[in-house]
C-alpha cells in the first residue's frame, strides 16, 4: 500500500505546453499510476496522493491520504535540478527535432543521451528525497518528469 494513487501538478501560470511536453507529462502520469514505489517517512501505510509544485522557488511536495488528510509537506531547494534541467529541455528539443528528420541510428543516439541525462536526474531526486520518501528508480524517473513539466517555460 505505499505507492500513489492520485498526482496533481500545480501548473497555474505556466505557459501551454507543447504537444511533446504535454505527451510526456501524460506518460509519466500513466506510467506513475500503473506501477510506483512511494513511501513517506513514518507516515504508516498509504495509498497518497501527491500534489507537487513550485513556490517561493522550492519544489514543494504534498502528501496527503486518499481521503485527503495530511501526511505531511516538504520543500526542496531547486538548485541541484537547474543544470540537468536544462541539460534535459535542450537534449529533449533536439529529439524531437532528430524524429522528425534523421535517420534511426542518429535518433537513437540522442535518445540514449537523453536517457542518461534523465537517469542523472532521476539520481539527484533519490537524494533529495532520502529520508523524507522512500521510493524505486522507475518512480523516481516519472517523477523528475514532472518536475520538468513544472520548468517549463514555452
Amino acid at each position: 500500500m505505499t505507492h500513489l494513487t492520485h498526482v496533481e501538478l500545480d501548473d497555474a501560470g505556466l505557459p501551454p505546453p507543447t504537444p511533446e511536453i504535454e505527451q510526456e507529462r501524460r506518460v509519466a502520469l500513466f506510467d506513475l499510476m500503473e506501477q510506483n514505489e512511494f513511501a513517506p517517512a513514518g507516515a504508516g501505510d498509504g495509498p497518497f496522493h501527491l500534489f507537487l509544485s513550485i513556490q517561493d522557488k522550492r519544489l514543494v511536495f504534498d502528501v496527503r491520504t486518499e481521503g485527503g488528510e495530511p501526511v505531511g509537506a516538504f520543500h526542496l531547494s531547486l538548485s541541484p535540478f537547474r543544470q540537468v534541467i536544462k541539460d534535459y529541455f535542450q537534449i529533449c528539443e533536439a529529439y524531437f527535432d532528430a524524429v522528425k528528420r534523421l535517420p534511426p541510428a542518429q535518433i537513437e543516439a540522442i535518445d540514449m543521451g537523453r536517457r542518461g541525462i534523465h537517469d542523472e536526474g532521476s539520481r539527484i531526486l533519490a537524494e533529495r528525497l532520502e529520508g523524507k520518501v522512500v521510493t524505486d528508480h522507475a518512480t523516481a524517473r516519472r517523477l523528475f518528469t514532472l518536475i520538468c513539466v513544472l520548468h517549463f517555460k514555452g
